[in-house]
Parts: structure tokens; sequence; C-alpha cells
């Protein structure tokens, strides 16, 4: 929350989401290198630069080859996909804004983070970019505020573990994207290929 007293704005701190199954690319996509390096921590590397601190959310399973240089934050909120790693991380850090990205954006790039960061509204739940396949709110390029934390509990409490429905139902700062290309999810080896073709360009 914004302290109105000192106007205090929350600071913010970096979340790679990385503690998927990844079942529908038949491997692990945290692992994937397409920038010469593990997407996990390409990604965190990425996110340095407009965070305090930066944070790869996993399951604890996943510790065992973690490298020492990367701080790993395991979900508290078990099975519940990228939902459950936005809540770990507001749960673990209260008075933390959470600039959320999924490890599977092998496109994103330094100028479309800049922006996002740039164009932050503490005074709402979220700030976020329309995304240019579905012009839905994109959850998972997104800052999440210390605000949002009771909101996403609240929408658990109803079953609802979607972190886009949050966004959609809340007072969301919405941006359009300078590169719509940064916002294209690989889930699938059909997905990478177009997204390898993208990079080779």
């Amino acid at each position: 929350m914004i302290s109105k007293e000192h106007n205090i704005v929350p600071p913010v701190k970096g979340l790679v989401l990385a503690g998927g199954k990844s079942t529908r690319m038949g491997q692990a996509k945290d692992l994937l290198t397409w920038h010469g390096k593990e997407q996990r921590y390409f990604a965190a590397d990425l996110l340095a630069p407009f965070c305090n601190e930066v944070f790869i959310s996993c399951r604890q399973d996943q510790l065992e080859n973690f490298d020492p240089d990367y701080q790993p934050l395991t979900d508290t909120f078990l099975n519940m996909g990228p939902f459950g790693g936005i809540l770990s991380a507001l749960r673990a850090h209260r008075d933390t804004a959470w600039l959320v990205v999924a490890c599977d954006l092998p496109l994103l790039d330094q100028k479309s983070l800049e922006l996002l960061v740039k164009s932050r509204d503490p005074e709402k739940v979220a700030t976020t970019y329309q995304s240019p396949f579905d012009g839905l709110p994109e959850p998972l390029i997104t800052i999440w505020e210390p605000k949002s934390y009771p909101l996403l509990l609240n929408f658990l409490g109803m079953g609802n573990t979607c972190p886009r429905k949050v966004l959609i139902n809340s007072d969301t700062h919405i941006l359009q994207p300078i590169n719509p290309e940064a916002l294209m999810n690989v889930n699938t080896p059909e997905e990478a290929e177009k997204a390898h073709e993208i990079l080779k360009k």
C-alpha cells in the first residue's frame, strides 16, 4: 500500500515464474537455452536492472541443480500454476511490488520492461500490458502491487486461480505493447520453432 503520510511507493522485486511442469512443451521450459544460458537465469538477468532483488519462483524439486548465483523462491501455495507463484511472492514480502515475468517469453526485451516500469501506477492493483494475441491483460508480464495480495486471496477463496481474471476484474493500469512479439508465450514445440525464426531475424 502507498503510505499517504510519507507518500512512499513500494519498492519493486523481480520474479521469474519457472515452476511449471511444461507438459505441452515436452521438456522443461525454464531450462531451454534461447540466449546462451538457461531461460530462467536469462529472464532473471533481464529483470535485474529494474528491481532491487530478483527471485526465481520454482518447485522444491527444482532446487537440486540450482545456480547459487541466483535466488530461488519456492511456492508456498502449491499446484496453482502461475497464480501460486505470484501469491507466494506477495506473501513472502508483504510491502513489496513484484515485477513478474514468465520463463516462457524468449522474445521479451529490455525496452518492454523499461516501459512497464516507467508507466507503473502504484495506486492501481497492477500495471500490465494488453496482450496483442487476445486483447486481454497479460498477467505474466505485470507489476503486481502489494494491494493485489488480498484480492488474489479473495479469488482463491472463490475457487478461482486465474491471475488474468484478477486483472480483468480489478483496477488495473493496462498499456499497449511497443513490441507485440515480446509478449509471445512459447508453450509448444511449434511455438518454439516460430520464436526461433523470429530470433534469427
